[in-house]
Parts: structure tokens; sequence; C-alpha cells
């Protein structure tokens, strides 16, 4: 029987519904990109490396990453609302930690604050939205939820820039405490409390599972500095890989004599195959896409000498498209086939990233990016909604929780996955010891993110043709 609380549309309007889970899925968008344009800029206020530049990204993706699956088990146990409320919270404080850091350790602390609040209210936004609504309007809801986080995406490098270009940088920190306080009130109000099918804890598994992302993906970020064969590296990412191997085993309920009743994890999920496809492509695509952004983002920067502002503003015809193309494949989803929607977005941000690897120089004009930029953004945002929509899809209605958490874990991961490995081409090609030397590094970086992405787009090929 569920024990999921009963939905009232007739009280949550779906505005106000989507009004609380979507400011807070806002705030956390918004932070994926909104440090980026101001790197080059905290790079010399506060005089740090490169390393320090992959941190204050990394620290907010690691532990997001890490304990997200953490966090949407512990919702599922001790109430999704109030463990989202909690992850608001701590977001908003943390955001104000980071607006007061002077130095470079005290901003990939607060950055990592942030990722742990973020944890939470990702994977809980869309398992409180799932329940909220009705079934008939699931796809909509999902849809304008996946237009949100695009305006997030969007309007993170333009916030950035134009905090940077008017006030300083630790603006784009402070701006999310308002915006905190009012997520807050709104979630009171208007989201009822909710849980999943366990009540019990599994304490074996979030410790297995929490240190065994925190481990693999440390190992990966420091993979491109340290190096990949020596020190601690290898060390950490054996680490990570014996601890989700022993998560695996605990929570199949063959792990020694002992038998896990209440798995964190149900294997089980992963005997749908959209949901076991679905989170495939969600890899590549993160991994592919968020790894090019993170060295595009200092492109007209580093190369071109444009300001904040004026770098944001060119990279809007890619990150603004997925504001407007997601609502409409949430809208349209049902009609066009999920699947056809999710191979027809792979396709085409793997194509816009292809285009720009291949016409970057040191002094491309801005016309022969623009469309390819704006291919790009309309594959993440045919992306966005359906990738959601299969996942609920692909699970019963008190599986949202874990299966909302799994399918982040899997995007965050790729995302730190991504920056990673394709830093780590950068460097070995290139550098920032010239423009040339930015472009000869860059080229190689994002030509590999299209091909991991076009790889996804096999995979979605593959994906069940109906979700219901």
């Amino acid at each position: 029987m569920s024990t999921l609380a009963p939905v009232r549309p007739a009280t949550r309007p779906l505005g106000l519904v989507l009004a609380a889970v979507g400011i807070p899925t806002f705030m956390v968008s918004l932070d994926n990109l909104v440090v980026s344009t101001a790197l080059p800029v905290i790079r010399t206020e506060l005089n740090a490396s490169i390393t320090d530049l992959q941190w204050f990204v990394n620290a907010y993706t690691l532990p997001f990453a890490a304990f997200l699956l953490t966090a949407a088990a512990l919702g599922d146990r001790i109430g999704r609302r109030r463990m989202f409320l909690a992850g608001i919270a701590l977001f908003t404080v943390a955001s104000a930690g980071a607006a007061l850091a002077t130095e470079p350790w005290e901003l990939t602390v607060t950055r990592a604050l942030q990722g742990l609040g973020g944890a939470a209210i990702a994977p809980l936004s869309l398992t409180l939205l799932a329940q909220a609504v009705p079934d008939r309007l699931r796809n909509v809801a999902v849809g304008i939820w996946g237009g949100i986080t695009g305006l997030g995406v969007a309007l993170g490098p333009v916030i950035g820039g134009a905090v940077v270009d008017g006030l300083t940088w630790n603006w784009i920190f402070w701006v999310n405490v308002p915006i905190g306080v009012v997520a807050v009130v709104l979630a009171l109000t208007v989201l009822d409390e909710s849980r999943g099918g366990a009540r019990r804890l599994d304490p074996v598994g979030l410790v297995l599972s929490a240190s065994g992302m925190l481990l693999l993906i440390w190992g990966i970020v420091d993979g491109p500095e340290r190096g990949w064969t020596s020190g601690r590296v290898p060390l950490m990412l054996g680490a990570g890989v014996a601890l989700l191997a022993a998560f695996i085993l605990w929570e199949s309920g063959l792990f020694g004599q002992a038998r896990n009743r209440t798995p964190m994890l149900p294997l089980t999920l992963f005997r749908s195959r959209g949901f076991s496809l679905v989170n495939v492509v969600t890899l590549t695509f993160s991994a592919g896409a968020f790894g090019a952004v993170f060295l595009l983002a200092q492109f007209f920067q580093v190369v071109q000498g444009l300001s904040p502002l004026e770098s944001g503003l060119r990279t809007l015809p890619w990150t603004a498209a997925p504001m407007i193309v997601a609502p409409l494949a949430g809208i349209f989803g049902a009609r066009l086939g999920v699947r056809n929607l999710i191979v027809a977005g792979q396709i085409f941000l793997a194509a816009g990233i292809l285009w720009i690897g291949l016409a970057t120089t040191t002094d491309v004009g801005y016309g022969s990016l623009v469309v390819a930029f704006a291919l790009a953004g309309i594959g993440m945002g045919l992306t966005f909604a359906p990738i959601s929509t299969m996942t609920l899809a692909s699970v019963t209605a008190e599986q949202r929780g874990v299966a909302s958490g799994t399918n982040n874990t899997i995007r965050e991961f790729g995302v730190a996955a991504g920056v990673a490995a394709l830093s780590s081409i950068f460097s070995t090609y290139g550098g920032f010891a010239s423009h040339q030397s930015f472009v000869d590094g860059l080229r190689p970086a994002v030509l590999t993110g299209a091909a991991v992405i076009a790889a996804g787009a096999v995979v979605a090929a593959f994906l069940p043709r109906h979700t219901d």
C-alpha cells in the first residue's frame, strides 16, 4: 500500500506548486554556471590557481553528487518536505558564507556546503512536484520544471557577468539569500509532507554510497592536476570503486551473511530498460556538455578579452534556449514521444558542440559560433524534461524519490567526470600560456565532449518508445 500523502490539486494550484519547487531548483541550477563566468575575476582577486578554479566548481559538484542518493533516501524515511526545507536553509546560509569569502579555501568550503544543500533540493523538488500534481498534468509540470532549470542555466553566465561588471563577484552569492528565504516560506505553506515505501533507515547503505561517491569523484577531480597513476589519486579511485561495489552487494542482500531488508537503492529499479538506459544517457550528456561549458565559459574572456557580462551575453543563445524548449518538450512529449525528443536532443547538442570545436580559433567571429550555440541550447532543452519524465515513468510512485536521486547522482557524477576529463585533455594539448595555447587545448577537449554526447544519442535510440 502506498504511504504517499494524498494529492490535493484542488487546494494546491499548479502555479503555486511550481513556484514552491521551482524557486529552489532555479537557485541550485543558477549556481552551476553563475561562477563559471566570474572565474577569471575571482582568480585575480583571490589570487587563485587553476586548481583553485576547478575546486570552486567541483567543491559544489562533489558533495552534490555524493549525497544526492543519501538525501533522497533520508527524505523517503523522515519526510521529503522536511529534507527539502533543510536543503534550502543550508544552501542559503552557505551562499552568505561564500559571499564573505576572502581566501580561495574559504570559497571552496562554502561552495561544498552549498553542494550539500543542493543535494537535498534537486531530487526532492521533482519528487514533491510529481506527488503534488495529477498524473494527467505530470508531463506538463515536469516540462515547466525543466524550463525553470533552463532559466537558471541561462541566467547563470549573464547574472554572473552583470554582477561582476556592475558590483563585485561576491554578489553572485548574495542574491541567493533573499531567494532562499522566499523559498522556505513557499515550501512550508504550499507543499505537503510525504514519504517513500520503507520507513527504516539503511545506515550501512548511506555510509557506503556517500563515502564511495565522495572518494571516486574526488579522485576524478584531482586526476588532471596530480596525475592518474601516482600519489593519492589511484588510491581514492580504487577505494571509491571498492566502496561502491560493497554498496551494491549490500543493497542486493549478498554482503556476507547479512540481509538488508530496507535497501536505500532497490536494485530492482534497474530491471526497467527505460530506467537503466536513461541513466546512461544522463551520464554521457552531463559529462560532454558541462565539461565543454567549463572551458568555453572562459574562452571569450581569456582569448578575446571580453568582460564577464559580454561573455555571458554571447553564450545566451546556448543557455537561454532550454528555458524555452524544455517546457515545450514537456507539453508535446506524449505526442512526439519522449524517446524521440531525447534522441533529437543529443544529436542537436553533439552537432552544436562539434561545430564549436571545429570553428574555434583565436580570432573567430561571433557570427561563426552563434548558430552552433543555439543548436546546442535546443539540444539541452530537448533533454532536460524528457529525461526526468522517462525517469519518473519507469518506476512506481513510491520509488520516485530514490529514482530521482539516482538520476541526479549520475548527472552530477557526469559533470565532475566531464570537467576533469576535458580539463585533462585541455592541459595535455594547451594551457593559459597564450591565446593560441588556450585554443590548442580547447579544441580537442570540446571535440571529445561532442563524441561522448554522440555516443549517448546512440544509447538513447534503444529507450522504450512509450513512458506509460
